[in-house]
């Protein structure tokens, strides 16, 4: 079997590892004949798209109304209308705002923040996984891979037992930064290149140092509210978020996430090794230098904002890819809005389910993600 990309180049006919839990380039688990049927079959990626737009949008007006306050979805759009009218006008001529100054309080300085950033931080997560399974090979590789994970949380547990949780996002995203930079300088060849295997090996490294340190801080000095503290944002949190912190990860979302999504072709390459994607004309170490930095600095962002939040950035590729295959200018956007919607499920399931206690909506990613991706393991495995 042999695939072309747009170049119109011929990739060789050796299955990526990056193609699904089962291993294989087409990402529909057969032969060629029935993949290419597949193809044939699946909906237009702009239908998809709005389809999935849509379902973040009701999902997003839904957990808006979500709690305690007695609101309804089409008061919050009309809530909504309001705000936006007043913004562009004034109030003059503007339709009433149909919620009391305490409910509107509640939906656009509470709950608005933190579904904003539960969207973005899902989006974001998904995203950086599809492209670090790409750029590795490797169907486990997730967001967390460069060990820009275990380096944001030395970075916040140090302020937290400091006391000084107003830095928490400053000090997260520097220690995130610097375990990338570790990372990098321990995988990069003397030649100046990146192979995905030291690359691999070095972010493991540089992981189970952080968790070491992290442990150790833990340990000898965390009491009372700083170890809860420490504890909810290690597992992964969005509890709390303001529109500051919501606008960084949207932004981060927005300007990174773009970019990569961009990267269909040159991903498309480096799913068949770097011999066949520097046959096809893509600058194999500039290339993969370029997207792992922009990877690794979209994570360490949105970590610095909701913590490590597990599972989103390995599992929704992989499901995504059961959707509309491995052809990563279809893959990356959709498993952006995948991601965001179900982060946003699983987090106002973590605020809502034990309520007036929450979750850390890690706990719940995990609970979810690992039973899925057992499921397409084994559907994989079938289909081998």
């Amino acid at each position: 079997m042999s695939t072309t990309v747009r170049t119109g180049g011929t990739l060789p006919t050796r299955p990526a590892a990056a193609g699904g839990p089962a291993g294989r380039a087409d990402g529909a688990g057969g032969p060629a004949g029935r993949a290419d049927g597949a193809r044939r079959r699946r909906a237009p990626l702009a239908a998809v798209l709005l389809a999935l737009l849509a379902v973040l949008v009701v999902v997003a007006g839904w957990a808006l109304t979500l709690g305690q306050a007695d609101i309804t979805v089409p008061q919050v759009w009309a809530s909504a209308g309001h705000h936006l009218c007043a913004a562009g006008s004034g109030t003059a001529g503007c339709p009433a705002n149909p919620l009391t100054t305490i409910q509107d309080a509640i939906i656009w300085q509470g709950r608005a923040p933190r579904v904003v950033a539960a969207a973005a931080v899902g989006a974001g997560l998904a995203l950086v996984g599809a492209v670090m399974q790409a750029l590795t090979r490797n169907a486990l590789a997730d967001p967390y891979l460069l060990g820009v994970s275990s380096g944001a949380s030395v970075g916040a547990v140090l302020v937290l037992v400091l006391g000084l949780s107003a830095a928490l996002p400053v000090a997260a995203f520097v220690g995130a930064l610097a375990a990338l930079v570790t990372t990098l300088a321990l995988a990069t060849r003397r030649d100046g290149g990146l192979s995905p295997v030291r690359t691999v090996l070095a972010g493991v490294a540089v992981a189970q140092v952080g968790s070491a340190v992290v442990s150790f801080v833990i340990f000898w000095s965390s009491t009372g509210d700083s170890y809860r503290e420490i504890l909810s944002w290690l597992m992964g949190s969005l509890g709390g978020t303001v529109w500051p912190e919501a606008l960084l990860a949207l932004g981060a979302t927005a300007v990174v996430g773009t970019f990569l999504a961009a990267q269909g072709r040159t991903l498309d390459a480096f799913t068949f090794g770097d011999v066949s994607a520097a046959s096809l004309g893509i600058a194999v170490t500039r290339a993969r230098w370029v997207l792992l930095c922009a990877a690794a600095l979209l994570t360490a962002l949105l970590v610095s904002v909701a913590g490590s939040i597990g599972f989103v950035g390995l599992v929704m590729p992989h499901a995504v890819r059961l959707l509309v295959g491995s052809r990563h200018h279809r893959l990356l956007p959709v498993s952006a809005l995948a991601g965001a919607i179900f982060l946003l499920l699983a987090d106002t399931a973590a605020r809502s389910l034990f309520e007036p206690r929450e979750l850390p909506v890690g706990i719940l990613t995990a609970a979810i993600g690992a039973p899925v991706f057992a499921v397409l393991l084994r559907r994989g495995r079938s289909a081998a």
